[in-house]
């Protein structure tokens, strides 16, 4: 299989190389290295810079989008440098896999384009996104149905969770793991914004990849992909501190505009079609995260 990956250069599309590589596959990896590291690529992987803004042609069999701006304050800051990279590029992505006669796997997002949920979000659930990222995926969503319908494709879309994991930026808002594991290790002090009962759905990067890799056998659909259990950021916070093996309470700070109050996800629809359920217990995750980042 010849697969395309675009952010294939950033956190999970690395991890997604170094899985197409072991499976042997020929993998191309598309990335303007705004966010990714040359040195996250697998030397066996084929790398083109490119920024995703710009039409593009390739061949390939399956194509996994996720070149993307993922943070949300820049997406409120600027809506549309937002929009240019996650509704332009996905479009420029599916026109060259239009061409190719490619499969497209579109990375989407759970976390922000259902809003503030009451309860685990299903894939038929209410899409109210409080962020001009979620909106931006969200309008990527279109495009890919659209295409589905206009052409007779049949491309998928994968809304993750809070993806954590090794390789994850702290320097990006969305990291909060990677950004507590840095501060801690650091002995440098760590926020928490609004009172810390915030939840979110963490599922590590590994199961992520694993249902990337599903998703690429299946013929079309929208699955979530996170862990069904919704974590407090108070409760994250404390199992960063085990993983490091401090004691530092954080501060609290004033909520942040775009931040959803409560986020987790409905993976049945995954379960049961793709073969999809996580692994990765969240303490266990976070420990083996900080050991890796350890050793870089």
């Amino acid at each position: 299989m010849r697969a395309l990956v675009t952010g294939g250069a950033g956190f999970i599309g690395s991890h997604l190389v170094d899985a197409l590589v072991a499976r042997g596959n020929d993998v191309l990896v598309l990335d303007d290295l705004s966010t990714g590291r040359r040195e996250y690529v697998n030397a066996a992987a084929q790398f083109r810079p490119h920024d995703i803004r710009e039409p593009f042609e390739i061949e390939a069999d399956v194509v996994f989008h996720l070149a993307a701006q993922a943070d949300v304050g820049t997406s409120m800051e600027r809506p549309g440098f937002d929009a240019e990279v996650n509704v332009v590029g996905t479009v420029n992505t599916l026109e060259a896999a239009r061409a190719a006669g490619a499969q497209l796997v579109l990375a989407s997002t759970g976390g922000a384009i259902y809003g503030s949920v009451d309860g685990p979000a299903r894939e038929d659930s209410p899409l109210l996104p409080v962020s001009a990222y979620g909106l931006a995926k969200r309008s990527a969503e279109v495009y890919l149905d659209g295409w589905n319908r206009i052409f007779g494709t049949r491309h998928l879309a994968l809304r993750f969770a809070n993806v954590y994991g090794p390789r994850q930026s702290a320097a990006l808002e969305g990291g909060v793991v990677a950004i507590f594991l840095e501060r801690l290790a650091a002995g440098e002090p760590t926020t928490i914004f609004g009172d810390g009962s915030i939840t979110r759905d963490f599922v590590h990067v590994d199961d992520v990849v694993r249902a990337l890799l599903l998703a690429a056998e299946h013929d079309g659909g929208v699955f979530n992909v996170g862990t069904g259990i919704e974590t407090t950021i108070a409760a994250l916070h404390a199992l960063c501190e085990r993983a490091v093996g401090v004691e530092a309470p954080p501060s609290f700070g004033p909520s942040r505009a775009g931040d959803a109050q409560r986020s987790v996800l409905d993976t049945r629809r995954a379960t049961s079609e793709l073969g999809y359920t996580a692994s990765v217990p969240l303490a266990e995750g976070i420990a083996a995260t900080y050991a890796a980042e350890q050793k870089e």
